[in-house]
């Protein structure tokens, strides 16, 4: 049996879906029971002694990053039986400058998984695709979108990527105490993004590149400062490169990462 944290999440969920597709025996860990069609189980990862119906026949797990007790957590399912464990983290625990608060967890996670005695596959992908859907309150309202870091180009990686080197690493030999890197297959800035966005919607879209100013202040009211400040450190002071295209998903899955045109594809009943 496979457990799914973050199971209703845009990667967890195209965890469930392929592993579900595969005919693989899957249970999604959530906070509240869904329409998802595979078996699920409520539980709190901050709260390790509450898994105990979710961990029941589990060897594997596919695992979020910043629990309160990581080390813990991971002990608890050691005692439970489970075997292997691939972690999803990202470029943050490796930053030039990892004093700030998304790279310490991303860190204290990775070390927590390490130590933890089990076979374990960190996944660090560069940011997702899915990171669009934030856009989606202003392109309701008109058709100008603006954004923080309009000068910052990435190789942004599409969730269902991502689901599919983490199955493989849960199935597969040969994932063991390795760390992938993860990216898709071109470097975009914002603009580049919303144009690629605006053809596929079929709509005349602007995009305005906030000054940091705008951009701390428009952070202000939905993000914790810690983590502002960790964002302008990554893509400001460019303590991250997310530029950078790996080959990582066509060599585990065999085929090419999917690009952005074709992730927009797929979503665009959500921009309706």
């Amino acid at each position: 049996m496979i457990l799914v944290t973050g199971a209703t999440g845009n990667v967890g969920a195209e965890v469930v879906r392929a592993l579900a597709e595969a005919g693989r025996p899957v249970r999604a860990l959530v906070r509240e029971t869904t329409g998802m069609p595979v078996e699920q189980t409520v539980g709190d990862l901050n709260r390790p002694e509450s898994l105990g119906a979710a961990l029941d026949g589990v060897d594997r797990v596919f695992l979020l990053p910043g629990y309160r007790d990581m080390p813990g957590l991971l002990a608890r399912f050691r005692q439970a039986g489970v075997e292997r464990v691939v972690l999803l983290s990202s470029l943050a625990a490796v930053a030039i400058d990892t004093r700030n608060a998304v790279s310490e967890y991303m860190i204290r996670s990775e070390s927590a998984v390490r130590g933890s005695g089990l076979a374990w596959t960190v996944l660090r992908p560069n940011a997702f695709m899915s990171n669009a859907l934030r856009w989606l309150p202003q392109l309701g309202k008109g058709d100008v979108v603006e954004d923080a870091f309009g000068d910052v180009p990435i190789a942004s990686v599409d969730p269902y990527d991502i689901a599919a080197v983490a199955v493989r690493a849960l199935l597969d030999p040969g994932h063991a105490e390795r760390i992938h890197l993860l990216s898709g297959p071109q470097r975009l800035l914002p603009a580049e993004r919303l144009a690629v966005l605006a053809d596929v919607l079929g709509r005349d879209l602007r995009f305005h590149a906030q000054s940091d100013e705008e951009a701390r202040a428009d952070m202000a009211g939905r993000i914790p400062r810690e983590y502002i400040d960790a964002f302008f450190s990554f893509y400001r002071a460019g303590t991250i490169d997310e530029s950078q295209i790996h080959p990582t998903v066509e060599r585990v899955t065999g085929r090419p990462p999917r690009t952005f045109r074709q992730w927009a594809v797929d979503h665009r009943d959500a921009f309706r």
